[in-house]
């Protein structure tokens, strides 16, 4: 008499709609990056810099616009005007946990030297950063 073999049943997984999902994910992630960077709207001066290096941290940015208002990129408030206390406050807690971070100001062109040198003082004097960076555009823009 002839038996039958019976095999086993293979149950395997279609992962190709996940691979489209991640790229999908990947392609958003990618265009909207760019766009989260910079919170205030300032117009940077012009200069010939070094950028800084891809494997540094995230720098901890200080805004100030053209109407002598302060900003800082930190958590939920990147937007919002902040007094010179409140960044000094911000800044100092930061620092407390990553002391390693770079921290730059960018300073609107249109603002006066002032502005932006009181900001690198409060930075300096009353959050305790030891060395503040100045951002610009480089003049191919």
């Amino acid at each position: 008499m002839y038996t039958r073999v019976r095999r086993k049943k293979v149950a395997e997984i279609n992962v190709v709609p996940y691979i489209d999902v991640m790229l999908v994910l990947l392609i958003i992630f990618m265009v909207t990056a760019p766009l989260i960077t910079q919170g205030v709207k300032v117009e940077l001066p012009k200069a010939d810099a070094e950028p800084l290096s891809k494997d540094s941290k995230p720098p901890l940015v200080a805004s100030v616009n053209a109407k002598g208002e302060y900003f800082l990129a930190v958590g939920a408030n990147k937007n919002e005007p902040m007094s010179a206390d409140e960044v000094a406050a911000v800044v100092k807690a930061h620092l407390a946990k990553a002391p390693d971070t770079p921290v730059v100001v960018n300073g609107d062109g249109a603002v006066s030297y002032d502005a932006v040198i009181q900001l690198m003082v409060i930075l300096q004097k009353q959050a305790g950063v030891p060395s503040v960076g100045l951002m610009t555009d480089s003049p191919e823009k």
